[in-house]
C-alpha cells in the first residue's frame, strides 16, 4: 500500500457518486427494491457477510453492536470470508472503495466493521 486507504461506508439506496471508487455490496442478502443496474456494483461480496445466525441474533440492535463487532471479527477468520476480505483489502490498496449495505444504520453495520479493519482502527483476531 502506497498511501492511506480511502474506504467509505454507504447505503446502497444512495445514488452513486464520483468518489465511490469500487462499489462493493457486503450484505449476504440482495437489498429490496434495488435493480442490478441501479446498484452499479463492481462486486457483490456476499461471502464476507456475517453468518445468518449472527445477523439474526444481532438484528441491528445498537446495544448489541460491541458484541456483534467481536463475533463478526471472529467469523472473518473463516477461510472463505478471509479470502473475500483479502480481495476487498487488495481493492482498497488500489484505490477508493465504497462498502455498501442496505442497513439504515450504517455506523453499526458489518460494512462499518469491515471499514474499521481496512482503515487499521481494528484488527481481525489471531
Amino acid at each position: 500500500m502506497t498511501g492511506a486507504r480511502h474506504v467509505q461506508v454507504r447505503r446502497i439506496y444512495e445514488a452513486p457518486v464520483a468518489d465511490d471508487g469500487k462499489r462493493l455490496l457486503v450484505d449476504r442478502l440482495w437489498p429490496r427494491g434495488i435493480s442490478k443496474e441501479r446498484a452499479r456494483l463492481d462486486e457483490w461480496c456476499k461471502e464476507v457477510a456475517p453468518s445468518t445466525e449472527l445477523r439474526k441474533w444481532y438484528g441491528h440492535d445498537s446495544a448489541k453492536f460491541a458484541e456483534f463487532d467481536r463475533r463478526y471479527r471472529d467469523e472473518l477468520r473463516d477461510p472463505e470470508r478471509a479470502a473475500v476480505f483479502t480481495r476487498i483489502a487488495e481493492l482498497a490498496d488500489q484505490g477508493p472503495v465504497s462498502l455498501l449495505t442496505a442497513s439504515k444504520a450504517v455506523e453499526i453495520s458489518e460494512a462499518q466493521v469491515l471499514a474499521n479493519i481496512l482503515l487499521g482502527k481494528e484488527s481481525i483476531p489471531d
